[in-house]
């Protein structure tokens, strides 16, 4: 007995997984029976209203992979696997399992060789030949024709309306479906990244010093990089691979560089407008033009490339520093290491800095629908610029970054303090010439030796502080 909250995704089921150490046991219901958690019998009887019903046996999961069923409507057996994803907090205990739609399900396939079957298209309808009833058909208006069918094949025991968790698009808000394509990558642990980008880590200054632990980890668990894009912009792969073979063309890199040089010339489009033949002569014919774009951050990763390594004064260097929000140890950072890593065995950077984010005086994330934004401008022509930078000096960047405008005002009142502090003390110096007027330390009076040794150690706090880019200590001192 298996559940699902996405019945359109049964024609694409290859599996049911369940858990090795949980008890299952055999129920036997109004004449057929069914397996189910042992632990979860009870409440899924109450959930589909069964009261008459009896426990013939149990197992461990273990005993029960590789036992064969049968596909209710698409006619094929599938086998019973054992995977850790399976819990008992809801559901039955036997998961079903559609390698071509999500991760896990696509991880426990390929450890059992399952197929990994996609029958939707890009276009979110099922392809020709998925079943008779389900072809052509978008996959969001598919889920009651396959409950009918469950239920024409006498498969279906309980059907509910609830409310669930669904992944949603992050910009557009709307719900998005899993689908295995073709893809290519860059592989972690073929060729070592992973453990050199690991060893890397350790020789960069990284600020806060958090930032070090934080980004190991994601290297350290990060899966194989997909680097290629479905878009119709961004940066072309300029890849060529055979008909029948799937195989790279042989002068794969030269290829490249003849691209390189007709977009350098004429932009992207030059790639879209090329035809095979002109590079290829007589083999164009066995060869296939990749339609795929880079993924972005394979762009902007690339950058130590175009603003470092082109420069004849920083040959061999790494930039100085990296800086930017600490969202970036998933991204640019990460990028960043990865493809010098790849290429040159060693990180593009010597110091990593990262900021918190910006939120209102309340600490909530700041939004144009909420009407909490502050505009860096606006500030600057309402109360100019020093205001501004003095209030990222005397906040800890480390963390999110409050700003509202009684905290910009409360910056002018300390402004305007550290300003006419700066002219009363000018105003003093009026007329002094240090090469006339300077007095040696000893012979100053004890009150001002002791007043120019405290100047004296504020200047160093103040150096180190910058130097550590501690601006906040700058700021007390």
């Amino acid at each position: 007995m298996i559940w699902t909250t996405t019945p359109w995704t049964l024609p694409a089921n290859r599996a049911i997984s369940i858990a090795p150490d949980f008890d299952y046991a055999l129920v036997q219901i109004d004449g057929q029976a069914v397996i189910l958690a042992k632990d979860l019998v009870e409440s899924v009887m109450q959930r589909i209203g069964v009261t008459d019903y009896t426990i013939l046996g149990t197992v461990k999961g273990a005993e029960l992979e590789l036992l064969r069923f049968t596909h209710p409507f698409m006619g094929f057996d599938v086998p019973a696997i054992l995977g850790d994803h399976v819990t008992l907090d809801a559901g039955t205990g036997a998961v079903h399992t559609a390698p071509g739609h999500g991760p896990d399900d696509y991880v426990i396939g390929q450890k059992y060789g399952l197929e990994t079957a996609n029958p939707v298209g890009p276009d979110g309808t099922y392809l020709p030949g998925t079943y008779p009833t389900l072809d052509g058909v978008n996959v969001f208006k598919a889920n009651d024709i396959v409950v009918a069918l469950l239920q024409e094949k006498g498969a279906l025991l309980h059907v509910e309306k609830m409310q669930h968790s669904y992944p949603c698009c992050w910009r557009h808000k709307t719900p998005i479906i899993f689908r295995a394509t073709p893809q290519w990558f860059v592989s972690m642990d073929q060729k070592g990244l992973r453990a050199q980008s690991l060893k890397e880590i350790k020789g960069v200054q990284w600020i806060p010093d958090w930032g070090q632990a934080r980004i190991e980890s994601m290297v350290a668990n990060r899966p194989d990089w997909c680097i290629s894009r479905q878009r119709t912009w961004g940066v072309p792969m300029s890849l060529f691979v055979h008909k029948d073979t799937e195989e790279l063309h042989p002068r794969t890199l030269e290829l490249m560089e003849e691209v390189a040089k007709r977009v350098e010339v004429d932009g992207i489009q030059a790639w879209w407008d090329l035809d095979a033949k002109e590079i290829l002569g007589d083999e164009a014919d066995q060869y296939v033009k990749v339609p795929d774009t880079l993924d972005v951050w394979f762009d902007s990763g690339s950058t130590h490339s175009s603003v470092v390594d082109v420069r004849p004064e920083f040959a061999g260097h790494a930039a100085d520093m990296y800086l930017e929000g600490s969202d970036q140890h998933r991204g640019w950072f990460m990028s960043s290491l990865m493809i010098s890593t790849a290429m040159k065995g060693k990180a593009p950077y010597r110091q990593v800095l990262t900021h918190g984010f910006t939120v209102d005086g309340q600490g909530r994330k700041m939004s144009k629908s909420i009407g909490n934004t502050v505009s860096p401008q606006d500030v600057m022509n309402k109360l100019g610029a020093d205001i501004l930078r003095l209030w990222v000096a005397s906040t800890d960047y480390t963390g999110e970054m409050a700003v509202s405008d009684e905290i910009l005002k409360r910056a002018a009142d300390s402004y305007r303090r550290i300003r006419n502090t700066a002219r009363f003390l000018l105003a003093n110096l009026n007329g002094f010439d240090p090469a006339k007027d300077m007095v040696k330390p000893e012979e100053m009076v004890v009150l001002d030796r002791w007043a120019v040794g405290c100047a004296k150690a504020a200047q160093e706090d103040i150096l180190k502080a910058y130097e550590a880019y501690d601006f906040t200590k700058w700021y007390s001192v």
